[in-house]
């Protein structure tokens, strides 16, 4: 099966930019082998939105829907190609930056098949 980001190629918009619905495509990287999505619920600034997603957290927390986390832009090109996320254990930003392959924008079917 493809990664998220490669399957919607030549089927949804792709790019850099957040828009609230759209889906944040983490690439695998380190514990990550299979990458992660989260739903991007608001745009607060050019370096931080909130998203919504599922299986961020480890122990007791795994499996639990997180609603309204925030993830920051680290990238040195402020591009979306870094970033952290808040991990609700620490009430903080984890520690770790994670590869962002982009902004997958639903509802936008470039071509069908």
């Amino acid at each position: 099966m493809p990664a998220p980001w490669e399957a919607a190629s030549g089927r949804y918009a792709r790019g850099a930019a957040p828009r609230p619905g759209s889906v944040l495509v983490l690439r695998p990287a380190g514990r990550m082998r299979d990458g992660h999505v989260a739903v991007v619920s608001r745009v607060l600034s050019a370096r931080e939105i909130r998203v919504d997603h599922a299986n961020w957290a480890s122990g007791g927390a795994k499996g639990r829907i997180a609603l309204d986390q925030p993830v920051v832009d680290v990238s040195p090109r402020n591009d979306w190609s870094l970033v952290r996320v808040w991990y609700p254990p620490v009430r903080d930003y984890g520690v770790t930056a994670y590869p962002a392959a982009g902004f997958v924008h639903g509802g936008q079917a470039v071509a069908a098949r």
